[in-house]
């Protein structure tokens, strides 16, 4: 399955729900590849700071190239794809194979208004194609305060876009996700029991049900 992970805005966290959902579905033991798209390349350096401290398994994140519809549809298992507005050509030519287009977005109205900008972008990359991708659309870097409205604000929204299925679940701003940037490990991985990795494994369940019980039995 190739599964975009898109946004028009820079920030939402594309990356790093790339890098630790690649990293999750390997510890369900499912074959899973990489593709940084975006220009700043956070994607790949997170992989390369991850083979420098030797942590297993690597992650292989692939680059694209004038063939990359091609190639996205080469590869068996899963494919996550992390791509901006910075490489509109990439993500067009990403989201015009994709089974599916998940886009983070953080809890704001331009975040809102950018959404719905994409969503067109998303109809013009897929035209009359009879392959119509899933479009999922959840909060990421949702606030922990309950007294703070934005990121139900932002659900909210984000349900009355057409054609747009919002997953019911939430990943927060975390500490534990920067850091899981930073050091090359998936929050699971820094902190098993933590907040972050939790809520994270709740929200990979949901995209990938088949993959959850293994998960579940071996938490």
């Amino acid at each position: 399955m190739i599964t975009v992970i898109a946004n028009l805005k820079g920030g939402s966290g594309k990356s790093t729900v790339v890098f630790n959902m690649a990293l999750w579905l390997q510890s369900n033991a499912q074959p899973v590849i990489t593709y940084d798209l975006d220009p700043q390349c956070t994607l790949s350096d997170v992989g390369e700071v991850r083979r420098e401290e030797g942590y297993t398994p690597p992650l292989q994140v692939y680059k694209g190239d004038d063939n990359l519809a091609s190639q996205l549809q080469y590869h068996p298992g899963e494919v996550l794809v992390d791509v901006g507005a910075a490489n509109m050509e990439g993500m067009k030519l990403a989201i015009s194979v994709a089974d599916r287009v998940v886009i983070p977005v953080p809890p704001s109205q331009p975040d809102v208004w950018a959404t719905q900008r994409f969503l067109s972008i998303v109809k013009e990359a897929v035209g009359d194609n009879e392959k119509q991708p899933e479009i999922k659309a959840f909060v990421n870097r949702a606030d922990t305060h309950r007294a703070i409205r934005e990121s139900d604000e932002t659900e909210e929204a984000l349900g009355m876009l057409p054609g747009v299925e919002v997953i019911p679940l939430r990943l927060c701003q975390r500490t534990l996700y920067r850091r899981s940037l930073s050091e090359g490990l998936g929050v699971f991985e820094l902190a098993r029991r933590s907040k972050a990795a939790e809520e994270f494994d709740d929200f990979a369940c949901v995209l990938y049900p088949d993959y959850s019980s293994k998960k579940r039995q071996d938490a």
